[in-house]
């Protein structure tokens, strides 16, 4: 693995510090970095939903882990997160060093509309998925937004299994305040990225609350302790 995480990842054009400023959005309420208590709690509740939980201490240590979930060959998909991006996967992906069946190329690959919709559609229940978090609560559950579902549809039950990354800034006390950092915070950054990248705005069109997850080893989470993605 040392030549896939050799490189340590850096802020991209579309992370929180290059779009704050015009997001308006509130990082000293919003992205804060809990302490090893509120963060120990929250590993154990969110294992107690039946949701693994790899607590690592660097972006390289994320990239292994991730790399270390998906076997040799396997179907994987991700939605668009800024955190993925910050850990370099978006690299490894295409390097590809485990000859995996990457959907998102296929998708991107495809010229006619309805069949990269078909293929869009159906790639939720990839073998494997991988997606950001917007909010974690320190009673465990685990939040997701967005605005058409294409990077949430997978989270309740399409996806074989989810592979879930994000950092320890994500993490709040309750669940009415995973769902409001998702529109205070989430939202106005993730709008400012659409514009710059899209020229549209977004909004928050579907909320996914993972609560507890029925098939053991489904879902993992790669909890960083670090501050990445919104």
């Amino acid at each position: 693995m040392a030549n896939v995480t050799q490189q340590m990842a850096k802020p991209t054009e579309y992370s929180a510090v290059n779009l704050m400023k015009d997001a308006g959005a509130d990082a000293e309420r919003w992205s804060r970095m809990p302490d090893d208590a509120a963060i120990k709690r929250t590993v154990e509740a969110i294992e107690a939903r039946n949701i693994r939980v790899s607590l690592v201490d660097t972006v390289e240590d994320a990239l292994r882990t991730v790399v270390d979930l998906l076997p040799e060959g396997a179907e994987v998909m991700n939605g668009y997160s800024t955190t993925l991006i910050e850990i370099g996967y978006d690299r490894v992906l295409k390097e590809n060093p485990k000859g995996w069946r990457d959907y998102h190329a296929a998708i991107t690959a495809e010229d006619d509309t309805e069949k990269r919709h078909a293929l869009r559609r159906k790639s939720v229940a990839a073998d494997y998925f991988l997606s950001g978090v917007q909010a974690i609560a320190e009673s465990g559950e685990l939040v997701a937004c967005d605005k058409t579902g294409s990077r949430t549809g997978a989270w309740p039950h399409a996806a074989a299994h989810l592979i879930l990354v994000s950092g320890t800034n994500k993490i709040v006390p309750t669940i009415d305040d995973a769902l409001q950092r998702c529109r205070e915070y989430a939202l106005p950054l993730e709008n400012q990225r659409a514009q710059h990248a899209y020229g549209t705005g977004s909004y928050i069109g579907k909320h996914v609350i993972l609560d507890r997850e029925e098939v053991d080893g489904r879902v993992n989470l790669v909890l960083i302790r670090q501050p990445l993605g919104y």
